[in-house]
């Protein structure tokens, strides 16, 4: 069993061998497979904007099937400084800029509060069968869940199927949902 060090390392190497046109394709797949959750009948949903350079799922096909049925898409903002995450509100005129890191983030925008949301679309490297996930290790993600409405659904996008299993702390907080190109895992 890798440990979640490893399991980042892996990751990364994996998706370093996906091309463009591997994410493009992967990307509308996991989309299409996320039709199939039983989530669409809420308003409010977060969703990350990808850091192409880290070939993460691109998310702009989940935008459009959002924003086509009319839904509140909130993304969000880093905070460096207190470590933790700002949630915008997505409107027309949201003008978009690249973080130091890379990561597509609102310049400002409506700020709205983390018990308002109701569906999360969430990074990750790595999950397993029950529904762990692995980050990049800063914690930003599980200290936002925590704060978030207990009904709130918690939904993983990953290009790949789910490891067995990998040791977990106190601290992570777990999917309800994994949506992969060839289906959707509910933990």
């Amino acid at each position: 069993m890798m440990d979640k060090p490893q399991l980042r390392k892996h990751y990364r190497t994996k998706r370093a061998m996906l091309s463009e046109e591997d994410i493009e394709e992967l990307s509308l797949a996991i989309s299409n497979q996320a039709l199939k959750l039983p989530i669409w009948d809420k308003t409010y949903y977060h969703l990350f904007l990808p850091i192409f350079q880290k070939k993460e799922v691109n998310t702009e096909y989940l935008l459009h099937i959002l924003q086509g049925r009319d839904k509140s898409v909130v993304v969000p903002k880093v905070e460096f400084s207190s470590q933790q995450l700002k949630h915008i509100l997505l409107q027309e005129h949201t003008v978009l800029k690249l973080s130091p890191y890379g990561i597509p983030e609102p310049e400002n925008g409506i700020e709205i509060p983390e018990d308002q949301l109701e569906v999360i679309f969430l990074p990750l490297l790595a999950y397993d069968t029950k529904g762990n996930r692995v980050g990049y290790g800063k914690g930003f993600y599980d200290q936002f869940l925590k704060q978030c409405n207990p009904h709130c659904r918690f939904v993983g996008l990953s290009f790949f199927p789910p490891e067995t299993e990998f040791p977990s702390s106190e601290w992570d907080v777990p999917l309800h949902y994994c949506v992969t190109p060839e289906r959707v895992f509910t933990f």
